[in-house]
């Protein structure tokens, strides 16, 4: 466990990262840090210190592909990515028949210059991890809402399954994976929340209208107070997901990335009524991290279906997660 002192200086040393601009300088930086061997020595301590600081500088990066490579069992490396499954699900991305591989997912920006991929495949009903070389994968850019994420998707059929390409010494546990990426992309979300708040506070500080800055209308502050509100609750549920028991992580998780979704939305909108016509300008940064928000709610289970879900395995089980500290 590493101690207050090295988790500041960390955490500023991530903040630095994400100022580099384009994808290469961010992933050369972040492997000048060390962020691979932090995530291997600290795992979910240093989380929530990365990924609310890419979310908050509206970067990209490879960060999620080494988390789930980690998770799954497979040494997180800057020519490794890994294979996400399709906007707004959460099924393993890949099947197996007949020693050829089907797949159908997302890539992160790194899935473009990566080398090697890792596929979560279901074969006869069980979960296997394999190690698939990209160039048997057709790799297509993603534009859609947010083309600066630099998604990509990527599929193929019958790909042929050497024998070797298996993880090694590991069966896919692909409830575990899900539990630590959902934790990740809550702690983004809450960064780019927060930058969201930081962008309307700004404004409402500095616009003058009826000779008084619009900081002093209840309105407003009622609208940044309830943003706040939202940050604080998703801040909360993503910190009880990282501490909560085995046996409830991956129930912890799904309540934290659905949160997380459900709040930074809701911070958008009350954003954009403080920003008013400025928010809507090409000029104006605030549309690029709304942007962000529809995107990585839809990674790795959107908060609709996720809150759904949860009701229903809630129904199913009658058995309630610890109730984190909100």
């Amino acid at each position: 466990m590493m101690d207050a002192e090295t988790a500041d200086l960390l955490a500023q040393s991530f903040e630095r990262a994400f100022r580099g601009g384009s994808v290469a300088a961010v992933e050369a930086s972040l492997d000048e840090v060390g962020w691979r061997e932090a995530l291997q020595a600290e795992g979910a301590a240093v989380l929530a210190s990365l990924f609310a600081r890419q979310g908050a500088a509206n970067a990209a990066s490879g960060a999620l592909d080494d988390v789930l490579a980690a998770a799954l069992g497979s040494p997180p490396a800057a020519g490794t990515a890994v294979v996400l499954p399709e906007f707004g699900r959460q099924t393993a991305p890949g099947s197996v028949r007949n020693g050829e591989l089907a797949v159908r997912g997302l890539g992160t920006v790194r899935m473009a210059a990566a080398g090697s991929a890792v596929v979560v495949a279901e074969e006869d009903g069980v979960l296997r991890s394999l190690i698939v070389e990209t160039g048997k994968l057709r790799i297509r850019p993603v534009g859609g809402v947010d083309p600066r994420l630099g998604l990509a998707r990527v599929d193929a059929e019958g790909v042929s399954v050497p024998a070797g390409s298996e993880v090694a010494g590991s069966e896919a546990d692909w409830g575990d994976a899900l539990a630590v990426g959902r934790s990740a992309l809550a702690h983004e979300l809450v960064g780019v929340s927060r930058t969201m708040l930081r962008l309307a506070r700004e404004h409402a500080l500095t616009r003058v209208q009826f000779g008084r800055p619009i900081s002093s209308f209840q309105a407003v502050r009622h609208r940044l107070a309830e943003s706040l509100f939202a940050i604080e609750t998703a801040d909360a549920a993503a910190a009880a997901a990282a501490e909560a028991e085995a046996a409830d992580r991956v129930l912890a998780a799904g309540i934290a990335k659905s949160l997380a979704g459900r709040n930074a939305r809701t911070v958008a909108r009350h954003c954009q009524q403080v920003l008013a016509g400025v928010g809507f300008t090409e000029e104006h940064e605030f549309h690029r991290h709304f942007r962000r928000v529809l995107a990585l709610d839809g990674l790795l289970g959107d908060a609709r279906t996720l809150t759904r879900e949860l009701g229903e395995e809630l129904l199913r089980t009658r058995r309630m997660p610890a109730v984190p500290p909100l």
